[in-house]
């Protein structure tokens, strides 16, 4: 696993301690763990393409980590005998029953079946598009909740009550988006954003505001 201490906890709930765990924070230090039965979730490869040749010569299983990225962007340009798949690592997406995965090959889809029975994890192959499917929609929903805010339509606690009592939700926007992190939740909408522009997912300017990548020039621009 490449990535943070949390990452690793988050692999550890969701995949149980019946594996053997080892957690690199840097890329550099993965390569001496690295073996032909290795299964590894990288948290980290958005952060650092240029990581991306340390792969060349491994013939194992790789997640990448979508929340910023799509997986063509990490994977298109590199060779390798191994299979890649992309999952989405923000906080609350990995450890649910059903693990969304995307694929780069179609053809690595016998190889994605047997790793998930080796993981005992249900999985459910979706678009391998930034977020992924659960984390665009969950986004998405928090963002509509900035706007709600920003134009006084209700306060964050009546929000976060009614989508919990309306739609049986297990957080109300505002409660997931602190457990995601708003820098998250920011980062993964304006790539989402970036990437079609869609009116969608435009970012709402009080929460772009609360992530600190509020930009002097929106200020004064209507909303959507």
């Amino acid at each position: 696993m490449i990535g943070s201490e949390i990452n690793l906890q988050e692999c550890r709930a969701k995949f149980g301690d019946q594996h053997l765990y080892r957690v690199a924070k840097i890329h550099s230090e993965a390569e001496q763990f690295f073996r032909l039965e290795t299964i590894i979730f990288d948290f980290r490869m958005s952060e650092t393409l240029n990581e991306i040749g340390i792969y060349q010569n491994f013939a194992g299983i790789v997640f990448f980590d979508l929340s910023k990225n799509s997986l063509e962007q990490l994977v298109n340009s590199t060779e390798t005998k191994a299979a890649f798949f992309g999952f989405c690592g923000l906080h609350t997406f990995l450890n649910r029953e059903i693990l969304e995965v995307s694929l780069s090959r179609k053809t690595d889809l016998e190889k994605l079946e047997e790793v998930c029975r080796k993981l005992n994890t249900k999985f459910a192959v979706v678009k391998a598009q930034v977020g992924l499917l659960t984390a665009r929609v969950i986004c998405m929903i928090i963002n509509e909740a900035y706007f709600a805010i920003q134009e006084n339509i209700a306060s964050r606690e009546d929000i976060d009550l009614a989508m919990k009592l309306g739609t049986n939700y297990p957080f109300g926007p505002f409660e997931w988006c602190e457990k995601i992190g708003v820098g998250n939740v920011y980062e993964l909408l304006n790539a989402v954003y970036e990437s079609t522009k869609d009116e969608r997912y435009k970012v709402c300017e009080l929460l772009e505001e609360e992530a600190g990548h509020f930009t002097q020039g929106r200020k004064g621009a209507k909303n959507p």
